[in-house]
């Protein structure tokens, strides 16, 4: 069983006797009337896309209600082009990991071009331009991680030849506005607040700096600024596509499919001709398009206006999501785990981020209407955090942890103190806060150093408690003053808030010998 099978005569019965889930739609049809009258282009060929909003468009498709793929162009790491696209006709293979152990799969086969998006490939360029300028094309999206978006000086002087992706696609759009000025919405897919902003931040720093060197009319700064010719609406997007996973690889291997094997680029790019991805997804997007859009609302996508975007995102970073993972990445790092979904079996852990979501957040969480944050927060604990297949690691999650907290517990404290709360019915946050300033010396339950992950303000900060002992009896905590008050780490002067010394008592137990850290936190937690 191999991906091309499913294009070249007919389908072995071993694909559904196996549980393959294979495309309902006209394919050959789909590619020409795609191919002649393009709507969507997509930027970043990497796992999430094919996971996930090509998943999407192929659930459309499937219905019957549509006829038009997506072309997806990479603009930076060419080899998934070669490797993971083209020698299996842009099909690929979406394995979706269940919490109960067992696996879903469904080929997907609504991406019908790959392009590589850089004019050092010129036929790639040409057919970009081509789409660029046709009137039918609606939305240009991306996943290309938030640094993505960035631009330097250096690259915004070489002009048309400019080697970021942002630098590339307002190339592109320059040959829209020469075509007649068309309208376009670019919409970012990544998982970056305020994703839209950084989109247009990027266009508009190329095409001003292009019009100050004569290389565009002012008429194209006006164009992309204008956003009823180019928008550029905020999303939401939440679904984790880990690397090729080695239990997949044997299961698909046991079912006589062929394709499981892991491809690596020169650029540490881990791809295969299928993805393994977790079961729960959701995107929300800000419903502002200039040219119409794909129903992909029949996959499953929430569409809304940018204030609903904005509190979804909210309601998943400030409460029922990245908080509870950070509580894991601090008290895993110390209680010695390596996967989130181990932690979960440990009664502590999961009491420790069950009780701060439900008990002490929730009262505060920003409700977006469109997602009841019971159910998004049910689904975090009972489907996605103990999914065995997930291979997430507290290490990973604790990275950059000082750029974290002011969000991810900042904005819980600050709505306490804004609604009148009892500050007193804080435990469990603070517990967490306190446990970060063991985290960040380095020794774990056991007594054991460890290398804490890495963070902009880890030396810093690590050295505000270097002082400290991880021993029984007294000692001087007073230098936790200098990390509590820090309102850049934790958005707050946490003495201002009332929590300071609450936290600093706390503290002191993490600290009271080797084993301190399992019993402070069962002690709270339990009580709690």
């Amino acid at each position: 069983m191999k991906l091309t099978d499913i294009e070249h005569g007919p389908v072995s019965s071993a694909w559904a006797e196996k549980g393959y889930q294979l495309p309902k739609f006209d394919r050959e049809a789909v590619k020409a009337k795609t191919a002649a009258e393009p709507t969507w282009v997509h930027f970043g060929a990497g796992n999430i896309f094919r996971a996930f909003p090509a998943a999407i468009l192929q659930q459309v498709l499937d219905s019957g209600k549509y006829d038009r793929g997506v072309i997806v162009a990479e603009s930076f790491d060419y080899e998934i082009i070669d490797k993971a696209y083209r020698p299996y006709d842009n099909l690929s293979l979406l394995v979706c990991l269940q919490s109960t152990g067992t696996i879903e799969k469904k080929v997907v086969g609504a991406v019908t071009e790959s392009l590589k998006a850089d004019p050092q490939f010129t036929e790639d360029w040409a057919r970009l331009v081509e789409i660029f300028t046709a009137p039918s094309l609606q939305m240009v999206s991306f996943t290309i991680t938030e640094k993505g978006y960035g631009f330097s000086p250096a690259d915004l002087e070489k002009g048309m030849n400019a080697q970021f992706a942002m630098g590339k696609v307002t190339a592109l759009l320059y040959e829209r506005y020469k075509a007649g000025a068309l309208p376009v919405t670019l919409q970012s897919m990544d998982n970056c607040s305020h994703n839209g902003d950084k989109v247009k931040a990027g266009v508009m720093a190329y095409a001003e700096k292009w019009a100050e060197m004569g290389l565009v009319p002012a008429g194209f700064v006006e164009y992309v600024k204008d956003e009823s010719k180019v928008s550029y609406p905020w999303s939401m997007i939440d679904k984790i596509t880990p690397r090729p996973d080695a239990k997949v690889q044997k299961m698909l291997e046991d079912d006589g499919f062929e394709d499981n094997y892991t491809i690596v680029t020169e650029r540490h790019t881990f791809t295969a001709p299928f993805v393994n991805a977790e079961e729960t997804e959701y995107l929300v997007i800000e419903d502002k398009y200039t040219n119409g859009r794909p129903p992909l609302e029949l996959g499953g996508v929430m569409y809304a206006d940018r204030e609903t975007v904005d509190k979804v995102e909210k309601m998943k970073v400030c409460t029922c999501l990245n908080p509870l993972h950070t509580a894991m990445s601090i008290y895993g790092c110390l209680l010695g785990y390596t996967l989130i979904s181990a932690e979960m079996a440990d009664e502590d852990i999961r009491g420790l981020i069950t009780k701060m979501g439900y008990i002490e957040a929730m009262p505060v969480v920003v409700d977006p209407g469109v997602l009841k944050p019971t159910d998004f927060i049910d689904a975090v604990l009972n489907r996605r955090l103990p999914n065995p297949f997930m291979p997430d690691a507290p290490q990973r999650i604790a990275t950059d942890t000082s750029q974290k907290l002011s969000i991810r517990f900042g904005e819980t404290i600050k709505a306490y103190q804004a609604r009148g709360l009892d500050m007193n019915n804080l435990v469990l946050v603070p517990l967490v806060l306190a446990g970060y300033a063991r985290y960040i010396r380095g020794i774990d339950d056991e007594g054991k150093a460890f290398e804490p992950s890495p963070d902009p303000l880890l030396a810093e900060l690590s050295a505000i408690v270097a002082g400290l002992e991880v021993k029984e009896g007294p000692q001087d905590f007073s230098c936790l003053k200098a990390l509590y008050s820090r309102k850049d780490v934790f958005g707050v002067d946490l003495y201002e808030a009332g929590l300071g010394e609450k936290i600093e008592g706390m503290v002191a137990e993490l600290y009271a010998g080797p084993g301190a850290v399992r019993k402070t936190l069962h002690k709270y937690v339990s009580a709690r």
